[in-house]
């Protein structure tokens, strides 16, 4: 197995959801810089394409800034940047590559964009490309990306038994499997890491949600308090056997 036989001792990856989004504006360059500064092993963010094609760093369709609502896809990168939304590029030129980068694919054609981004920086390999869309993740493996891959998806909304589900994920080589972390057990993250599929659980608010996700030995939390994250994760020991 790739990387089952140490994942018990390696803590997981802190993902700094939005950036540092309780100090500073969601998806920010400060809210990302924020989040590293304090610690956390890496970042998390919402990829759209602007309309001079872009990747742009925001989470929905529609900026609004008090009364003003800009779509994102119909403007310019450098107008999108006066409301405090900066591209992909920006924040590897600010904040470098050494740290983990969870990127939710918002459209599939922003996917391929913004790897080749990271790939222009030397980080298409810490480049976590997370999508709801199981062809989308097919098609990116298949070209031979070397971005890891990250299907995103609620319990409830995988159709098929989940370890077919985790053994289909194994097969076209996608990376992880993200759900919400209410709905992961230990028995479901030792069944995807069975067929070598690492387990990532969001919205990890609180440190009792934190501490029973470290016991289930998930791969990585995603977190907007970054001090509580990186604090509780790194007090955090298992219980002896």
């Amino acid at each position: 197995m790739r990387f089952l036989a140490e994942s018990a001792s390696v803590a997981p990856i802190t993902f700094a959801h939005r950036g540092a989004r309780i100090e500073e504006r969601e998806n920010t360059i400060p809210a990302f810089v924020y989040a590293l500064a304090r610690g956390a092993g890496g970042l998390e963010s919402d990829a759209w394409l602007s309309a001079d094609g872009e990747v742009v760093l925001v989470h929905d369709a529609v900026s609004r800034r008090g009364l003003r609502r800009t779509r994102v896809d119909q403007t310019a990168a450098s107008d999108l940047a006066a409301l405090n939304i900066p591209r992909l590029a920006d924040l590897y030129e600010v904040c470098g590559t050494d740290f983990e980068l969870s990127i939710d694919a918002k459209i599939p054609g922003v996917a391929r964009p913004m790897i080749e981004v990271a790939r222009l920086v030397g980080a298409a390999e810490r480049l976590w490309v997370c999508s709801p869309s199981f062809s989308l993740l097919a098609s990116l493996r298949e070209e031979g990306t070397p971005s890891r891959l990250v299907h995103s998806r609620r319990r409830r909304a995988i159709s098929v038994p989940l370890e077919r589900h985790a053994a289909d994920l194994a097969e076209i080589g996608v990376d992880a499997m993200n759900m919400h972390h209410t709905d992961w057990s230990k028995g479901l993250v030792s069944l995807f890491h069975r067929f070598d599929v690492r387990t990532f659980a969001w919205d990890v608010q609180e440190v009792r949600h934190l501490r029973a996700a470290l016991a289930m030995a998930v791969d990585g939390v995603y977190c907007d308090h970054v001090d509580r994250m990186v604090t509780t994760v790194a007090q955090w020991s298992p219980e002896p056997n």
